[in-house]
């Protein structure tokens, strides 16, 4: 699609002075982007200041490959002296403007168009959705941390992120619609939130899973983490939409949701234990997975799920309230919750050996995502409870010994290794982790940690590899380094 820049401007709101370039009116925008190496003839250059890099250093490198016109935030920063005149548009908020042109350009969005935040079980809840969704018999998809997820889709590459910028996510968006896979789920990292990364987007429903401490290298203060989580319903949710909760989230973050809605008009709906819109009674482990008890749409339903874990039940519920409206009824997505299936890397059971012990992997990378997923599995634990885990490079340094703590707790054996160790020392990190547990095991090597834990496995213990789940590689230095948990957990056992 390609719309002249007026009414390219006009989508996005950015208004246009009187003074701007002469040609503005007979210029034709066929793409937007913030990367001048994707500058094409016909092409809007957003140039965005950054942490690293600023976008403004390359406007010469994006007209030279024919950008046809350059947006900029709205300061005092001149065109460079030495490079060809385009029109110039400025904004306040440059990062929306690029979102609102990315998806005028792209064109129709699937509907319902369905975002999930929180700290813990994005994935997992529009993972489950989504399957909802195909169950009932729609064309469904979902969208985020695993890349883009579904049946019968159309060839499309989507980046493995929680949230992918602004441009190919419209630009996914609408070859979806356009194919007919009109039901998407989707991840919102608070990342995206701030970065302004989902303004583009046609919402129908969101949902809010947890608040718990993640990201305060970026964000600084649980504060600032909480209000970029509560932008998807304060801003970009449109009035009177479906806004579903985990009731039993935090107070604070529940009662500034509560106060979002009220002031505008959101339909919320609570689930959980004290849930409104849907009430868990009780939930009792089996050896396969759980049996819950639920009130919901004025009925009690005992259900059996082949999932175990109650963190589970909490991603389960949220999406069956996100996914009863429009063409399904509550009650019929209540019938199809015993057909879910688990998410890759979301409490995997990857190992089931003859002498009933386990091995499962798990995502789990934050204190309040590892005590509840040792929670989880504490149940359905005869024997031991060993964990392997360690904490990512480059991030928030103040929740290792907090991890630490957490697996002590809740785990009968623990062994510290390395995760994502990125640019830091490895080592350092560890001891920074060790500091919460100083009895536990310390090996640096992930793949000898795993090993060790598997050697320690006794009839009916379990073994639970966390913190990298799905992910395909080790990050070392500025290099990935291939590795799964759950391939290495096979062959370790002899299984491949």
């Amino acid at each position: 699609m390609s719309l002249s820049l007026p009414a390219l401007c006009h989508a996005a709101h950015v208004p246009v002075s009187s003074h701007e370039h002469s040609l503005f009116h007979t210029v034709t925008i066929s793409a937007v982007t913030a990367d001048s190496r994707a500058v094409t003839p016909g092409t809007l250059f957003v140039a965005l200041p950054g942490t690293k890099t600023d976008g403004r250093a390359f406007i010469a490198s994006a007209v030279t490959q024919g950008a046809a016109a350059v947006l900029m935030p709205d300061d005092d920063t001149p065109w460079p002296s030495d490079v060809p005149q385009r029109p110039l548009l400025r904004a306040e908020n440059p990062r929306k403007a690029l979102a609102l042109m990315a998806a005028a350009l792209a064109g129709r969005q699937p509907a319902p168009l369905v975002a999930v935040t929180g700290t813990n079980g994005k994935t997992s809840t529009v993972g489950f959705l989504r399957q909802l969704w195909a169950l009932h018999g729609f064309r469904a998809a979902a969208l985020g941390t695993l890349g883009l997820t579904g049946t019968d889709l159309p060839p499309l590459k989507m980046p493995a992120l929680t949230t992918p910028d602004p441009v190919a996510l419209a630009n996914g968006l609408a070859t979806l619609a356009q194919a007919g896979v009109n039901h998407v789920a989707l991840e919102a990292s608070s990342h995206g939130l701030q970065q302004n990364r989902l303004d583009g987007l046609h919402l129908t429903a969101a949902g809010f899973t947890n608040l718990t401490r993640d990201h305060l290298d970026y964000h600084g203060t649980p504060e600032a983490y909480r209000t970029a989580k509560l932008r998807l319903f304060s801003e970009l949710l449109p009035e009177g939409a479906v806004a579903a909760a985990n009731a039993d989230m935090d107070p604070q973050t529940l009662a500034a949701l509560r106060e979002t809605a009220k002031a505008r008009k959101l339909t919320l709906r609570t689930v959980g234990s004290e849930g409104d819109y849907i009430r868990l009674i009780s939930q009792t482990p089996l050896p396969t997975g759980q049996e819950i008890v639920i009130d919901a749409d004025g009925s009690r339903h005992t259900l059996t799920l082949s999932l175990p874990g109650r963190y589970q039940v909490d991603n389960i519920l949220l999406a069956a309230a996100l996914a009863a409206q429009n063409d399904i009824s509550l009650q019929d997505v209540i019938a199809l919750l015993p057909g879910l299936e688990g998410v890759k890397g979301r409490m995997e059971r990857v190992l089931m050996l003859p002498d009933g012990a386990a091995a499962y992997v798990d995502y789990a990378h934050t204190p309040d995502a590892l005590a509840s997923l040792l929670a989880s599995l504490r149940p359905h634990t005869q024997g031991r409870l060993i964990v392997v885990f360690g904490a990512g490079g480059d991030r928030d340094r103040g929740k290792r010994p907090l991890m630490a703590r957490e697996a002590a707790k809740g785990a009968d054996i623990v062994i510290i290794t390395d995760d994502n160790p990125r640019t830091e020392d490895a080592a350092s990190i560890r001891a920074e982790v060790r500091s919460g547990a100083p009895d536990a095991l310390t090996i640096d090597n992930r793949r000898d940690a795993i090993a060790k834990g598997l050697s320690l496995l006794a009839p009916q213990d379990i073994l639970v590899i966390a913190g990298k789940g799905h992910e395909q590689g080790q990050i070392i230095g500025t290099e990935i380094h291939p590795f799964d948990d759950a391939s290495v957990l096979r062959e370790l056992a002899g299984v491949i």
